[in-house]
């Protein structure tokens, strides 16, 4: 048995069963109704909208995917590292690609299935449909990752040089993952924020309202930044976590082809398949009629399912001799795969707590938008801030209970309680791509005019599809420090084995400005990218003002928007904002590396993660917030819809909107994108680093 569930036929099975189940999935999701012409009109709109932006994106990508892949492949000395490089590359855009052009065929027959049959039918269609983006991600990151790693040890190439290939594959991942939450982001914060600015502030019509020029461009953000971005996002930590803890057992244990400490990242995932495959069946309303906690009844099964997976099959494939002197190393790393599922269900809680409309931090908000926009912004603000201590400080409580509980080789249980945190992801990812498909139907429901219940279902379904939303993003933060600690170690493991210890020491000035540096990347780049929104805002802003003036009957609702033009707008705003905070997160680890040397290196990959983390669930949670204080006041509260209050909550949405969508999610890819492109290159600084400091 236990060879059976380290062999390519149980790994890379479990990936194509995910896949299958995908494809079941959408089988489903589209034989239900699209609803009447009106409302297959505006879902066209917004469907051709997303696929237009995501081709003209991935033509921008191809070149630097294909420059990228030569420049690997003459600097590293072979050609199968730009093999990797672009297996990595396609794959992560694809899952991200097919996803969305479900989630964009969901929506429509969500608010079908909201006027048909009321909320509970609505939900399993979002949920179903989002599940889709789920399975692709977590189907193609596994078989890419499992399938490179049997495919080039049958193709007889070296074990040790198959680890160092296999890092291209996390390169590529993280690097497509970059640009699409880079561009994703700035295309849908700017189109939501012009949209709201105009529309809402100085129009005074509702949101989704089909008068308004930017609402089509706001409703293709969504699904171009939350669902594919967000694909992609998960899809590269997915494989790079399963590398770089692969990678750590290889260094660490010095094993053979065949190890089970570089094949147990591998069996986790595929013991998470099955375990979300059941939990994606368990979404059902109750007697209460609780949405999120249908939601979270599959994450909860799911987790449950996993840790019994691990239960059963980590001891047993650990040989009691595996660790010399430490015969129970096996049910050592089954205590650090639980420490993952606890942790990753541990952020969605404490995420909730500051996001959701339940709980004191947006309430608290919004009661501060009732005396200005200045006050909003602050309390925004501050809960942002205050939402990064109970976070960070879990996710180091389960850095060091797994550490200690698998000693004496404690980084590589916390790497195995990364994975297994990240077995999750074909769940986190459903819930993270519902929210985009909820919030659609109800934008589709708005603008082709579907009865009042229908609307009420649907605003139901988006309040909580926001918070769903929030709730990933922060998943995807932590596991992204995780993530990012193991290939930190798998850095200074790469020097070892190589025969050069790196020392880190405070006392060590280049440690202090590898530090340094790190440590300002995360906001030099987060400043790129919250301009971005705003100038690519601006020209959006402008642009429905000028429909407004030079289009007369609009606001009167006797003349057609131009859609078009604002979508076209916003896209190529997005594709050219994208490209230089992308091109500094490849290029500012080579400059160090080889200018300042590996231990000034190894300080600024440290730095990175550290504000990296911070920076980013600060922006991730008091954006989610400042938006579901706007929502909280739309529910009726502190005069409502169109009242002063909402005014100011709308304006502290617009900030907060590139703060939970643009540059918090973008840091994720940007840690890593610089932990990897650093391994990669360990090699070549020992010979060629100037070492100036």
């Amino acid at each position: 048995m236990s060879q059976f569930l380290v062999s390519p036929l149980f790994i890379c099975g479990s990936a194509v069963l995910a896949l299958i189940w995908a494809v079941v999935l959408i089988q489903n999701v589209l034989s239900a109704s699209p609803g009447n012409a009106k409302m297959q009109e505006v879902a066209d709109a917004v469907r051709s909208g997303a696929q237009a932006y995501l081709n003209r994106q991935s033509k921008t990508i191809l070149i630097f995917a294909v420059l990228i892949g030569v420049l690997l492949w003459f600097a590293l000395g072979s050609y199968l590292y730009a093999v990797g490089f672009w297996l990595g590359a396609l794959l992560s855009g694809a899952s991200g690609y097919i996803g969305m052009t479900i989630c964009v065929r969901a929506n429509v027959r969500t608010a079908q299935a909201a006027a048909d049959s009321g909320i509970e039918k609505a939900l399993g269609l979002a949920f179903r449909g989002g599940a889709v983006t789920g399975f692709f991600v977590i189907g193609l990151a596994l078989i890419a990752v499992a399938g490179f790693y049997f495919v080039a040890l049958g193709a007889g190439i070296p074990l040790e040089k198959t680890m160092h290939l296999i890092l291209a594959i996390g390169f590529g991942s993280s690097l497509i993952s970059l640009f699409a939450r880079v561009g994703g982001g700035i295309y849908t914060k700017a189109a939501d924020v012009g949209a709201d600015l105009v529309g809402k502030v100085e129009a005074r019509i509702p949101e989704d309202d089909p008068r308004n020029p930017a609402t089509i461009a706001d409703n293709v953000g969504d699904n171009v930044g939350d669902c594919a971005g967000m694909a992609a996002d998960v899809f590269e930590t997915y494989a790079v976590t399963a590398i770089s803890s692969m990678l750590f057992g290889f260094l660490t244990f010095g094993a053979s082809a065949d190890s089970i400490f570089i094949l147990l990242p591998l069996v986790i995932g595929a013991i998470g398949v099955f375990s979300s495959i059941i939990g994606s069946l368990c979404a059902k309303l109750g007697a209460s009629q609780n949405v999120m906690g249908a939601l979270y009844k599959s994450l909860i099964v799911a987790g449950v399912l996993s840790v019994v997976g691990f239960y059963f099959v980590i001891p047993g494939l650990i040989p009691a001799d595996a660790v010399a002197g430490h015969p129970g190393y096996g049910m050592s790393l089954f205590w650090a795969s639980l420490v993952g599922i606890i942790v990753g269900i541990g952020l969605f809680v404490i995420t909730e707590y500051y996001t959701a409309t339940n709980y004191r931090p947006v309430r608290e908000i919004a009661k501060a938008s009732a005396s200005g926009a200045g006050t909003n912004i602050i309390a925004g603000i501050a809960y942002g801030l205050e939402s990064t201590f109970a976070p960070v400080l879990l996710i180091a409580g389960g850095v060091v209970v797994a550490y200690l509980a698998s000693e004496p080789y404690g980084l590589y249980g916390v790497s195995i309680a990364t994975m297994a945190m990240l077995s999750l992801s074909g769940i986190i990812i459903t819930l993270d791509a519902y929210g985009p498909i909820t919030d659609n139907a109800a934008g589709i429901a708005e603008m082709s005019g579907l009865e009042k219940e229908a609307r009420v279902h649907l605003d139901a379904l988006d309040a909580v599809g926001n918070t769903t939303k929030a709730v990933t993003k922060t998943f995807a933060i932590g596991s992204a420090g995780l993530a990012a600690l193991t290939l930190f170690a798998a850095y200074v493991q790469e020097f070892k084995a190589a025969g050069a210890q790196l020392t880190f020491s405070l006392e060590d000035p280049r440690i202090i400005v590898g530090l340094l540096l790190g440590g300002s990347i995360p906001f030099l780049f987060s400043s790129f990218l919250m301009r971005s929104v705003g100038t690519a805002a601006f020209s959006v802003i402008e642009e429905v003002r000028r429909q407004f003036r030079e289009i007369p009957g609009i606001l009167e609702g006797t003349a057609k928007p131009d859609y078009a033009c604002a979508v076209d707008i916003v896209t190529k705003a997005a594709l050219k904002e994208m490209i230089l905070p992308s091109i500094i997160a490849v290029i500012s680890p080579v400059i160090v590396g080889f200018v300042l040397g590996p231990v000034t290196l190894g300080g600024f990959l440290l730095g990175v993660i550290i504000t990296g983390i911070f920076v980013a669930l600060s922006m991730a949670n008091g954006g989610a917030a400042w938006d579901n204080a706007k929502k909280y006041i739309e529910q009726g509260n502190y005069g409502g819809k169109g009242s002063d209050a909402h005014a100011a909550a709308v304006v502290g949405d617009t900030v907060g909107d590139p703060y939970k969508d643009t540059a918090g999610p973008a840091i994720n890819p940007l840690i890593k994108v610089i932990n990897t492109v650093a391994i990669l290159m360990a090699g070549l600084l020992l010979t060629h680093s100037l070492n100036l400091f």
